[in-house]
């Protein structure tokens, strides 16, 4: 069942499930917490509370935001765990990973540990010889397209090239979902501002944060010429020995949707050291 926490500015959506230590969801732009549909249950079923949520502009969140930085989401995401009792370990996939980042250096005391899936966490440079890297350069082209077009054609696009291979049973059905979402009101509007925001902020924090973190990048993910040595250089950037690097061979850019079971073994194996109730 869908609830709402009030911020400032509009209400973000959420649903709540399971009793145990409490996780926290954020899905990547252009998405539901219906990315976790796959990952929910099975951590409900391990023993732990899970808030899947909609990120504001997303969703069943409101769709007109001020701003729609990654510092913003992460105080979306703050005010929700002080609503449910934190503390809470905070798993964020892409624009979320940065926004994890930002929770974690700014409310210690809130979180014990964060998750990025394919995280935009650091400023990003492209080199020229990265766009010669056919998948890379095809994703790119894609996301651009969405991103300055407003095109949800594009978008659909760039998530055939975001998952190479395995696609999700409901493919067509999810695809459909997300394309009748981005056509609501404000929504569109809401990706682009969310395209346009650099993860600056989110890098400036890495050196804050003070709980465990687990990186988990798809070993063919599109969003990096080389999504290992972006994985590494997360990890560089965060205190010495909080972070770690996992990788989910064959994964694209959402490797808990193509491969759940292996992206929620390495959930539960962090969960079980550092979720508490």
């Amino acid at each position: 069942m869908t609830e709402f926490v009030t911020v400032d500015d509009g209400t973000i959506a959420y649903e709540v499930t399971g009793e145990g230590p409490l996780v926290v969801l954020a899905p990547g732009m252009g998405d539901s917490r219906e990315a976790y549909r796959f990952v929910a249950p099975r951590l409900v079923s391990a023993g732990y509370r899970v808030a899947a949520v909609d990120l504001r502009g997303c969703g069943e969140s409101s769709a007109v935001w001020p701003s729609y930085s990654r510092t913003d989401i992460a105080g979306d995401l703050l005010a929700l765990i002080r609503v449910l009792g934190g503390p809470a370990v905070l798993v964020g996939h892409s624009i979320s990973g940065g926004s994890a980042t930002i929770a974690a250096a700014q409310a210690p005391d809130l979180i014990t540990g964060i998750v990025e899936l394919g995280p935009f966490t650091r400023k990003q440079s492209v080199k020229l010889g990265d766009l010669r890297f056919g998948p890379y350069r095809k994703a790119a082209l894609r996301m651009a397209g969405a991103g300055i077009l407003g095109s949800v054609a594009r978008w659909r696009a760039y998530l055939d090239s975001a998952y190479p291979g395995k696609k999700p049973a409901d493919w067509t059905e999810r695809l459909d979902r997300i394309d009748a979402m981005l056509r609501e009101p404000g929504r569109m509007k809401a990706f682009q501002e969310m395209f346009r925001s650099a993860p600056t902020d989110a890098g400036a924090q890495l050196e804050n944060v003070r709980c465990p973190a687990l990186i988990v990048q798809g070993s063919l993910d599109p969003d990096w010429a080389d999504p290992r040595a972006e994985g590494e250089a997360i990890v560089a950037a965060l205190p010495a020995g909080l972070g770690q690097l996992e990788m989910v061979e064959g994964a694209g850019h959402y490797p808990h949707v193509q491969y759940p079971d292996e992206v929620v073994s390495l959930m539960l194996a962090f969960l079980q050291a550092h979720a508490r109730a």
